[in-house]
């Protein structure tokens, strides 16, 4: 594997979330520890996010929230199948099972991930390089095909595909959390086709759901990474194939750090949820900034950009 040249997307998701979040998403950039940002353009502090963006030149795409808080569309916010008796998004379990229910109606959905694409246009002056969607939302059946419409009615490239090589072994996964886990896992696999079709592209490895909140270190991370090369170097054509060996593999490692929110600031409309208020985000920026994660990347031949470099 030495010839291998790794190109690591680390992305700190829900930025916008609270002012809070955006400043360790920052310190994390900064540190080098993150060198991508996906943006929740419904988040209270998404604007100042925006801005910090700017400031500071991080590479930002859109992470289309579906599930948490409030519609960006104004249409929507009163009446739409997308809310629930209090005006406010299913949420993460709730949205799933509207949908299985078939209760979800689905021009809604792509008008509300169209009023997403503009405000974050609006928001950073210009169009998202990707967007992946907000706990999952954008590989669940029939949100998929209407992802992948906008996706490609906007030229927007690149996208995630949440398949994490070795997910199956974690042991340190209790079981309700895996449960989830397997669910998005084969959403994922149902999806791969209809982004193909659309032409919509994504990095050959995504790693994530094993190193979230407290299984967050710096072996988890770096043990993630090297089973996937493996395994997607396995996978590649014959070993005595030059073009093989030089060739480069592109990984998402998707994060969550930030400091714990303090409420009642924060969120998408609703005031910030548990996992934003608990250690575990402080937890993830400790782990992302340690020196030996950055060396272990420079003697692996691991480079950090963003989906724009690829």
């Amino acid at each position: 594997l030495r010839m291998l040249q790794v190109k690591l997307i680390v992305t700190g998701d829900d930025f916008g979330y609270c002012p809070r979040r955006n400043q360790g998403i920052v310190d994390c950039f900064l540190a080098g520890a993150v060198s991508n940002v996906s943006l929740l353009v419904n988040g209270s502090a998404a604007a100042d996010a925006a801005k910090l963006a700017r400031r500071y030149n991080i590479p930002i795409g859109l992470h289309a929230n579906l599930s948490e808080g409030s519609p960006v569309c104004e249409v929507l916010k009163t009446n739409s199948s997308l809310l629930n008796q209090d005006g406010f998004f299913h949420g993460k379990m709730g949205f799933r099972t509207a949908l299985s229910k078939g209760l979800l109606n689905m021009s809604e959905v792509k008008q509300e991930l169209k009023a997403q694409v503009e405000l974050f246009h609006e928001l950073t002056g210009h169009l998202p390089p990707h967007m992946d969607g907000h706990q999952h939302v954008h590989v669940l059946p029939e949100v998929r095909h209407v992802f992948a419409e906008v996706l490609e009615e906007y030229g927007i490239k690149y996208t995630r595909v949440p398949i994490e090589p070795g997910l199956h072994n974690c042991d340190w996964i209790p079981p309700s959390l895996m449960d989830f886990y397997l669910g998005v896992e084969e959403d994922s696999f149902n999806t791969v086709d209809v982004f193909t079709r659309h032409g919509i592209r994504w990095p050959d490895i995504y790693i994530g759901l094993s190193t979230m909140g407290k299984n967050m270190s710096v072996s988890n991370i770096w043990s993630a990474i090297d089973t996937a090369i493996v395994e997607f170097t396995s996978k590649a054509p014959s070993p005595t194939d030059p073009a093989a060996q030089s060739r480069t593999v592109t990984i998402e490692l998707m994060v969550h750090p930030g400091y714990p929110s303090v409420p009642p600031v924060g969120g998408c409309g609703e005031g910030p949820d548990d996992f934003s208020q608990s250690w575990e985000r402080l937890h993830e920026l400790q782990t992302l900034i340690k020196p030996e994660l950055q060396s272990h990347y420079k003697t692996r031949n691991i480079q950090l950009c963003s989906f724009k470099d690829l």
